[in-house]
């Protein structure tokens, strides 16, 4: 009987690379279009039978003067996370050099975890959609902003907890953090490491840790003092609040 793979754990402060998954799955796609295609070219087009129903019935749209779109059938269905999730990052401060700007693949996102292999399983699993994330430097303070979108809210859910759940330990924040103000009960926190992360060759950093569940999207956001200095919980909270303000 085969033992279940543990769940990833929290996301490490370490490079990353291009996945050569990506890569190879990228390269099977092309070369079996290019093979499609070299076959069909040679061959006559087969014409399709008619439709049983020349006029198919659709719903009649909700919105005025035809406002639907190839989006939706009825244009109450839309929502605004449906669309350029980079759309939705918090911008930058005036004067914060942007580090990182748009869509992360599933293979690098999984590079961040300490299992990068249990990682993307459980992310297939899951229903694990996209991830937008923007990321700047102003100063001694580096932030990033992840919006982590599943196709369901079970999916972010499972995600929320998990990463939620270690945070207090003593390897972590050591702290049982602060709610993050109108979210429901548990489905939003904020942490301030207690003690400084303290890595040979490098300066002591400060960090702090944001995290949120907003229906289908998981709300991650890492802010980091390079030089070990005092986080402010409300800085962190400010930075939240603005981001949960444009889901």
């Amino acid at each position: 009987m085969e033992h279940e793979q543990p769940p990833p754990r929290a996301p490490r402060r370490r490079g990353r690379t291009t996945a050569l998954i990506a890569a190879a799955l990228v390269l099977g796609a092309l070369a079996g279009t290019v093979t499609g295609y070299a076959i069909q070219y040679d061959r006559k087009p087969t014409p399709l039978p008619p439709l049983a129903q020349q006029k198919l019935d659709t719903p009649k749209a909700l919105a005025p003067n035809d406002a639907t779109t190839v989006k939706t059938i009825n244009a109450n269905r839309w929502h605004k996370s449906d669309g350029d999730l980079t759309e939705l990052l918090i911008e930058a401060p005036a004067g914060a050099k942007v580090d990182f700007d748009g869509y992360d693949t599933l293979d690098a996102y999984a590079t961040t975890f300490e299992n990068p292999n249990g990682a993307v399983r459980d992310f297939v699993k899951d229903g694990l959609r996209r991830l937008a994330i923007r990321r700047w430097t102003q100063g001694d303070v580096r932030v990033e902003v992840q919006l982590v979108q599943y196709r369901d809210y079970s999916g972010a859910d499972r995600h929320y907890r998990e990463q939620s759940n270690y945070m207090p330990n003593k390897d972590f924040a050591g702290n049982g953090g602060i709610a993050v103000p109108g979210v429901s009960a548990g489905l939003g926190h904020v942490w301030v490491y207690s003690d400084t992360t303290k890595e040979p060759g490098y300066a002591p950093v400060r960090e702090a840790r944001a995290l949120v569940r907003r229906g289908d999207i998981v709300l991650d956001l890492f802010y980091t003092d390079e030089r070990g200095g005092q986080i402010a919980e409300s800085d962190v909270l400010d930075l939240a609040k603005r981001q949960l303000e444009r889901l």
